[in-house]
């Protein structure tokens, strides 16, 4: 009786249709087959239950005797990434919905306090201190990040998974893209809230007279294939993204959007363009640039807008290609620039996910056995690559795609939160090519889906770094209004 129960259940989440149906029919699955009882229970092996449940017991008593400096003390010393353990994959595993009580108990615990410190209703702690103390939790508890990975045609798994995390308000303000992925993020990154919906309908992402648009490739190991024409790559870039520089990008937005390009010459190093490291850079430019497939499409020039506001070349002698030869996921970059910690990487790098897993390698016999298959496997097409280094080199072109080929495949492509493309047969032929609305379709459908049920594993882990954010948004804010004030008094 269970089991039926279980399997109309499963059957009812397979037809989902958005997230609230899924999310209703995953809670009534594990109540039907008891890991309700689970979730309730503190204990686990998995992480430190016993230390999580004094610290809320702490934090419920400094709250009922109102007292502000005692919790905020409390919270110095009790916001850290991963507290106790609470982030293993473990403990989002067994359940289709949530995880332990206890952890989102604690996690809302957290949110409440300090939404409750930073209000108004607290006013025996100075704003400066509050402000000092909001700036050192952030630094300490890090940040979060998405990641798109190259993708080719796949780029439109990216955008069902953007649907899924932005129609939750899960989207981290952080993203980065290369290939694919870049064209995703500079969509969600230079357009306001209100104009992002219409781009995740399948019948405005696809084009007219597809078939009048498309020129041979000419890989002859893959038979006659067909792709967009440069000029049509640029012109489907152009009228989705307007013609902004990455700073402009951000102060329409306030999303930080980062692109992987990859240089066309030897002996130059990949770059990151972003509103920090390059804020007068137009993003269209560096979206064509990480689109560059080598072999495929032709290097790019930047362009840049100067102290007068002109478009001109940037690094007029320098070319860029595909980032995700060299930087599929920056996530080095991204620490370094933004303090990120936490890393929810979207895969549907078509190279990438024969070898991608959406949990952490654990420490077991099985774990073991398949982090030595992936190192044999990259170890031998590593040293075949070497062997035919030189009857490549009489092929430019297979060459090139070697090269390409084992880039992508040594970078490392874990997560803290991992949404994978699942495997399906396509041909090859559609990897870069015009699709149809019926596979823009399928998969943007396939994106949600597989992020559902990573929904409130995000939820629970980037709660704490969202309200952080939001808090010294609104203080740094107040602070600049404040010091404006105090400009005009003076001149005044």
């Amino acid at each position: 009786m269970i089991l039926n129960t279980s399997l109309k259940i499963e059957k009812a989440m397979a037809q989902a249709e958005n997230y609230s149906d899924w999310s209703d029919a995953a809670a009534r699955h594990d109540r039907s087959t008891g890991v309700d009882v689970w979730k309730s229970e503190d204990e686990s092996k998995h992480f430190d239950y016993k230390s999580i449940r004094r610290r809320l017991k702490r934090l419920s008593r400094l709250w009922k005797a109102q007292d502000n400096a005692g919790l905020l003390y409390a919270l110095n010393e009790g916001i850290h990434g991963n507290m106790d353990g609470m982030g293993n994959d473990r403990l989002h595993q067994k359940a289709k919905f949530g995880t332990k009580q206890l952890i989102q108990d604690y996690v809302d615990a957290i949110v409440n306090s300090l939404e409750y410190l930073a209000s108004d209703k607290v006013t025996d702690i100075p704003f400066e201190e509050k402000l000092d103390f909001f700036r050192r939790a952030q630094h300490c508890y890090g940040r979060s990040a998405f990641l798109m990975s190259g993708s080719g045609a796949f780029l439109y798994f990216h955008m069902g998974v953007v649907k899924a995390l932005w129609s939750e308000g899960l989207l981290p303000h952080i993203l980065s893209g290369s290939s694919g992925g870049s064209v995703v993020g500079a969509l969600v990154s230079t357009h306001v809230d209100n104009e992002i919906p219409p781009f995740f309908e399948p019948e405005n992402l696809v084009t007219e007279g597809r078939d009048e648009l498309v020129e041979h490739t000419g890989f002859g190991m893959l038979g006659s294939t067909k792709r967009l024409k440069i000029d049509e790559v640029r012109e489907r870039i152009s009228s989705m993204i307007p013609d902004l520089t990455f700073q402009e990008a951000y102060e329409l937005t306030g999303r930080h959007l980062n692109v992987s390009i990859a240089p066309a010459e030897k002996h130059q190093t990949s770059r990151l363009l972003n509103a920090i490291a390059s804020p007068n850079v137009y993003v269209r430019e560096a979206v064509m640039a990480s689109c560059a497939v080598p072999g495929i499409y032709p290097p790019v020039t930047l362009a840049a807008k100067d102290h007068k506001g002109v478009r001109k070349p940037y690094l007029p002698n320098r070319k860029w290609v595909d980032g995700s030869v060299t930087h599929d996921l920056p996530a080095k970059r991204l620490g370094r620039l933004y303090g990120v910690n936490h890393h929810i990487v979207s895969q549907a790098n078509p190279l990438i996910t024969p070898f991608a897993t959406d949990v952490k390698q654990q420490k077991t016999p099985i774990g073991a056995i398949r982090n030595a298959t992936t190192s044999t496997m990259k170890a031998w097409l590593n040293a075949n690559v070497e062997i035919m280094q030189k009857p490549l080199s009489y092929f430019p072109r297979l060459n090139t795609m070697a090269n390409m080929t084992l880039s992508v495949i040594n970078q490392d492509y874990t997560g803290d939160i991992n949404i994978i493309r699942p495997s399906m047969f396509w041909s090859p032929n559609k990897l870069l090519s015009d699709l149809s609305l019926e596979d823009i379709t399928e998969l943007i459908q396939l994106g949600e889906r597989t992020t559902w049920p990573k929904i409130e594993m995000v939820r629970t882990q980037t709660k704490i770094s969202q309200t952080l954010d939001r808090i010294l948004f609104e203080y740094e804010t107040e602070l600049a209004h404040d010091h404006v004030t105090a400009m005009k008094r003076k001149i005044a």
